[in-house]
């Protein structure tokens, strides 16, 4: 008897137990959802995101395009011969910039297009005073005390396209001479004398543009295409941005292509034999040049040769990207305009907004070791299944938009995401700024309020 009561009481103990953790873990659950919701709502945030507008996390994918500008940006007015009359356009009257309400000057074609991101970010912050659409990032402010960043309205690369050469009677180029001229006008600027330049941002895209001006001007923001010809201490990622070339081919409209519609495999089509890096593509070459369903031969914009390329990417399942002269091209932004997934050889490349676009999504990655083995690059390439391929394909059509230039500008361009990538890094500038300051009521800081003088620069 004794026994059958214990056994009872044992077994209430044990299902009043099981009976209180399940409370407890039903209450957990309640607990955990109730507050998710409550956060998510919006109504208590413990970090007002108004005072603090960088700290948003971004996907690019699901970006509120009606939010309001929190970029504020001052540009110098620089006179014209260093922007707009690069492209042939005369100032008409007293003001260096275009009425672009009613003509917008046209940036010269050909390969100058891939480089032309200070034209683009300059029509946007003229546009950005009276065109109040939603999704823009910056807008432009004429007090720089109110400003986040000092916008530097150089047209850097059409300057070295068309002006580094030296004429004859020339002692010294145009792109030389403006270069320093332009060093002598920001540098004597107050905004520049009061924060070292560290708030100042330049896009020097082409990799020798700015080629002698990067030496003063280093401790400003530079948008480039990559780092390829900077020494770390002068360019790096956490100082600057990465921005997209503008694709030379056409964007695929209306793309009903699939992987059996496409019948060329592997292309490629450009400077096969290049200096520094770009030994890789000859030898990638040697190794396919007898694979039947592969295009890889040397091409140009002359000649036909935009056309050509236009139909050999959109007929193409893999588009290669191989490191040139610098890690970075414009094939791969070409590619990305053609649907065709790219394959990238470039070990030191730096790709634009990773930090929230995941380009494995959408391209295939080959380390360089890999690719110049005998048959690696081919036999990793037919392993890619159709099931794959299109999920590539189906992901570049929707990323597609964000490497897109466009005047005017829309939600969630090319634009808008490098305007977004400069806004990223304003809070570690005024982080510096405002340390730079905390011994200014005892006279001139001891070291001026920008990087550290490089080490390059010292030897």
């Amino acid at each position: 008897m004794a026994d059958r009561n214990g056994g009872s009481f044992y077994s209430i103990g044990l299902l009043s137990w099981k009976s209180l953790i399940a409370l407890l873990s039903l209450a957990l659950t309640v607990f955990v959802l109730s507050w998710s919701l409550l956060l998510n709502s919006g109504r208590y945030q413990f970090i007002d995101q108004n005072l603090f507008p960088h700290l948003k996390h971004y996907n690019p994918l699901l970006i509120d395009h009606d939010q309001q500008a929190s970029l504020k940006v001052f540009m110098y007015d620089l006179p014209s011969e260093f922007h707009f009359e690069l492209l042939d356009w005369k100032p008409d009257g007293y003001t260096p910039w275009p009425d672009i309400r009613s003509e917008v000057p046209e940036y010269a074609g050909g390969l100058n297009l891939q480089h032309s991101v200070a034209y683009w970010l300059t029509l946007d912050l003229l546009a950005s005073e009276f065109d109040n659409a939603g999704g823009r990032y910056a807008i432009r402010v004429h007090n720089s005390s109110e400003a986040d960043v000092i916008f530097i309205p150089f047209f850097s690369s059409i300057c070295f396209n068309r002006f580094s050469r030296l004429n004859a009677h020339q002692k010294t180029n145009k792109n030389k001479q403006l270069q320093k001229k332009l060093v002598t006008y920001v540098t004597g600027q107050p905004e520049w004398k009061r924060s070292g330049g560290i708030d100042h941002v330049i896009a020097a895209h082409h990799p020798n543009s700015l080629l002698d001006a990067r030496m003063q001007l280093w401790p400003a923001m530079f948008i480039l295409s990559d780092f390829g010809r900077y020494p770390p201490t002068i360019a790096n990622i956490n100082k600057d941005v990465i921005a997209p070339y503008k694709h030379i081919i056409k964007s695929y409209v209306n793309d009903s292509s699939g992987f059996d519609s496409r019948p060329i495999l592997l292309f490629f089509q450009g400077a096969i034999y290049r200096k520094d890096g770009g030994f890789v593509r000859q030898e990638i070459f040697y190794l396919l040049q007898k694979e039947k369903d592969v295009h890889f031969a040397f091409g140009s914009v002359k000649k036909q040769g935009i056309p050509s390329a236009t139909k050999g990417m959109q007929s193409s399942k893999f588009c290669l990207n191989i490191a040139g002269d610098t890690p970075s091209s414009n094939r791969l932004f070409d590619a990305i305009a053609s649907h065709c997934v790219p394959v990238i050889i470039s070990d030191d490349i730096e790709l634009p907004f990773e930090d929230v676009i995941d380009y494995s999504e959408f391209c295939i990655f080959v380390r360089t070791s890999d690719a110049l083995k005998e048959k690696f690059l081919i036999n990793f390439i037919r392993r890619i299944g159709r099931d794959e391929w299109t999920r590539k394909w189906e992901k570049l059509k929707e990323v597609e938009p964000f490497f897109e230039y466009q005047y005017p500008s829309e939600k969630g361009d090319a634009v808008q995401m490098i305007w977004r990538s400069v806004a990223k890094k304003v809070p570690v500038i005024k982080r510096r700024l405002h340390a730079s300051r905390r011994f200014s009521r005892f006279g001139k800081p001891v070291r001026k309020a920008s990087f550290p003088l490089p080490r390059n620069l010292l030897s």
